[in-house]
């Protein structure tokens, strides 16, 4: 079964739920779970990242792998 029919079995179940404590703790579970997703995402970088991602940026400039920010702006308009 792929994401899309889980997530839609999931929402058919949970119409079926009655009991305003259940729903609670499917909310609680549900604020929990992104809330660590979230702290993962935005866990701060080691040194050794952060001097790696330099570096990278460094080599990209001598490599010619740029673009002016104008550059980019004008495809940023063409999105909308």
């Amino acid at each position: 079964m792929n994401i899309e029919a889980r997530k839609l079995s999931l929402v058919q179940e949970f119409l079926r739920v009655s009991d305003e404590e259940v729903i609670a703790k499917l909310e609680q579970v549900l604020r929990d779970e992104r809330k660590k997703k979230l702290e993962k995402e935005l866990s701060p970088m080691t040194m050794e990242e952060f001097y790696g991602m330099i570096d990278k940026s460094e080599d990209d400039i001598k490599a010619g792998r740029v673009s002016e920010a104008r550059e980019l702006l004008k495809k940023v308009d063409k999105w909308k």
